[in-house]
């Protein structure tokens, strides 16, 4: 779903220069001696806490200034004259069919503005911490129109701030995956999912591969995909899905492209299903390569192409200049490909009453290798769901120390099935550390059970006390990285109840911790979504930004971080008009054009915001590519 972040653009002071024929009420704009007359607004925006946010929210045609802080809104609305007046914008303001977008002072209808004294007599509590005054309606005639509202800020009836709201599509996110030990660390990857989809999958391992194709060719070379062969022959594991990326160069005609695209990537699957009789799972998807193509002319003499669209950019390379740029092209053919593998299982025809049966024996046996084999069988039938989690209760484990390790491992999965069963699993995990106090995993498993439940306020943790017991770890054999992700863990955290607590300063000095660490240890897509997201929700969205620049001008970045770089980014004219913020614009295009061409529709309509189309270069961009 769609969640209203109530986050706002950059303002706009107006110049002086536009005269409108449409009713400007009694709002006086800016003009000699204008600042003057705003110092007391302008100084209630000084004073506003990050945390702080407010909009326009419509219900039927009724329009109100919502705020989350009522003493902020107080303050702002404090003099006869200070208020608000709403400006109601129309989308077909920036249809393509026009030639240019007029700059004009006013971008659409400015409704009767509403003072002080009427906005406090009508401020409601509509939610917690949300307070709402009615500000106007929409006129009949806009009512099946596409809109967006604007608010102008007043100050002594002064136009001192205009606001365009925008909306940041937001996803599920966790803590920094910290994983649990079973035989090895295992972690419970969560898929990058919207509210309204989530998901667990509980990989085991990821092996991901490039490989190069020659230029018209769909046949790969068998010493590129050697390192593949090499790789599956040395692990005990099965290839249960391939996700291929297939790229072509960009010259030359579109559809022969995709249809080199496709046949590459077939190659590979038909190779790569050799490996083994069960069906393998395949997801492909083909494109051009912009994104390289870019990113490798920027600094070259082709580098004046970055100015063109692509239609004139493949007018320009046909022929000669094409030869020429073949040392730049050879390297855009190309495939990306990542196999998911799932353990072998010689008990995969066992049934589950079977597997049990077999599991209780080689327990009275105390044959503690078969028993681990037939646990490990058990915990793929659940992650398939041909078995139930219930089926972890059915297996009955003697509290000795010869089994810790199968006990310690039934644990750590319940929790990575359910983290609801974290304060059952911690006791379990309290009581086998007493059974054997140095085991590494159980220590360490420990430790990442209680930060979670610690983040839940599902038990009483001294921060200090935690703060050490993550620091001897190491004392254990437990590697630098993962102590280094628990303590950002713990920092995520310590931001999590400092803001509820509304001390921002501290907050602000647990959020930089986490800025400056997390260089320290390898982030999966779901640690970056989950970081960035954490910077932005804290008010940091130059921290989000700045993690994300890099990765999303990569042709296999994962496609919600890119979109969610793009939510935060697209209203930054400083970096919109970067000819490098061109590669990011083009990499979403080419790898979803629906969801890309949506960014540009209204709040109400899932998008950004349809003023982004106010910018030329953003403009130019989205009719290019969504006008059909």
């Amino acid at each position: 779903m769609k969640v209203k972040s109530l986050l706002l653009s950059s303002f706009l002071l107006f110049s002086i220069n536009f005269i409108t024929s449409q009713n400007t009420y009694d709002i006086i704009f800016p003009g000699k001696g204008s600042n003057q007359q705003c110092q007391e607004c302008l100084k209630a925006f000084s004073q506003k806490p990050k945390e702080v946010k407010f909009s326009i929210i419509r219900e039927n045609a009724n329009l109100y200034f919502e705020v989350n802080d009522k003493n902020w809104f107080n303050l702002l609305f404090k003099n006869a004259g200070d208020g608000v007046a709403v400006e109601i914008v129309l989308k077909s303001r920036y249809a393509c069919e026009l030639e240019t977008v007029a700059k004009t002072q006013l971008r659409g209808f400015l409704l009767k503005p509403v003072y002080s004294k009427e906005l406090k007599q009508g401020l409601i509590t509509n939610a917690e911490n949300r307070f709402r005054s009615f500000v106007g309606k929409v006129p009949e005639g806009f009512l099946n129109e596409e809109l967006e509202y604007n608010i102008m800020f007043l100050g002594n009836k002064n136009l001192c701030r205009y606001y365009v709201i925008y909306d940041l599509e937001t996803y599920s996110w966790d803590l920094l995956d910290m994983g649990m030990y079973l035989d090895d660390l295992t972690y419970d990857t969560k898929q990058i999912k919207s509210f309204s989809n989530e998901n667990y999958i509980i990989r085991n391992k990821t092996l991901k591969f490039q490989i190069p194709f020659k230029k018209n060719k769909s046949k790969y070379s068998q010493a590129d995909i050697k390192p593949v062969y090499d790789s599956l022959r040395l692990t005990d594991y099965n290839i249960k899905a391939i996700n291929i990326k297939a790229y072509s160069s960009i010259e030359g005609i579109a559809s022969r492209n995709i249809e080199l695209q496709e046949l590459r990537a077939n190659s590979i699957v038909s190779a790569l299903q050799s490996f083994q009789k069960p069906t393998i799972k395949t997801v492909v998807s083909t494109s051009e390569n912009w994104v390289d193509f870019f990113n490798d002319i920027k600094s070259t003499k082709y580098r004046t192409l970055l100015l063109l669209n692509k239609i004139e950019i493949k007018e320009r390379i046909a022929g000669e200049l094409s030869r020429e740029m073949e040392p730049i092209f050879k390297n855009h053919r190309k495939a990306i490909v990542e196999l998911e593998l799932e353990k072998k299982d010689k008990y995969k025809i066992e049934s589950v009453s079977g597997l049990l049966e077999k599991f209780s024996n080689a327990i009275n046996l105390e044959s503690v290798k078969d028993a681990n084999e037939l646990q490990n069988s058990i915990f793929e039938r659940i992650k398939t769901k041909e078995a139930s989690p219930d089926v972890l209760q059915q297996m009955s484990i003697p509290k000795q120390v010869k089994f810790a390790n199968i006990l310690s491992k039934n644990s750590a999965f319940k929790y990575m099935l359910d983290f609801r069963q974290g304060l059952i699993v911690y006791d379990e995990l309290l009581e086998l550390e007493k059974m054997i106090p140095k085991d590494k995993g159980i220590k360490y498993n420990l430790v990442a059970v209680k930060l979670k439940l610690w983040r839940y306020n599902a038990i009483v943790v001294d921060e200090a006390s935690l703060n050490k017991d993550i620091n001897v770890l190491k004392n254990y054999g437990v590697e630098s990285d993962l102590i280094s992700r628990m303590m950002a863990n713990l920092h995520i955290i310590k931001a999590e109840k400092l803001m509820q607590k509304r001390d921002y300063t501290n907050k602000d000095i647990a959020v930089q911790y986490v800025n400056n660490n997390y260089k320290n240890f390898t982030l999966s897509n779901y640690d970056y979504l989950s970081l960035a997201q954490f910077f932005s929700y804290y008010s940091n969205n130059k921290l989000a930004v700045k993690l994300l620049e890099n990765k999303v001008r990569t042709v296999d970045i994962d496609e919600d971080l890119l979109f969610y770089y793009l939510n935060l980014t697209l209203i930054d004219k400083e970096l919109t008009q970067d000819l490098n913020y061109r590669i990011v614009m083009l990499n979403a295009s080419n790898m979803n054009k629906e969801r890309f061409c949506k960014l540009f529709n209204s709040v109400e309509n899932g998008g950004i915001t349809f003023q982004l189309l106010e910018d030329d270069y953003l403009r130019k961009t989205y009719c290019e590519s969504c006008n059909n």
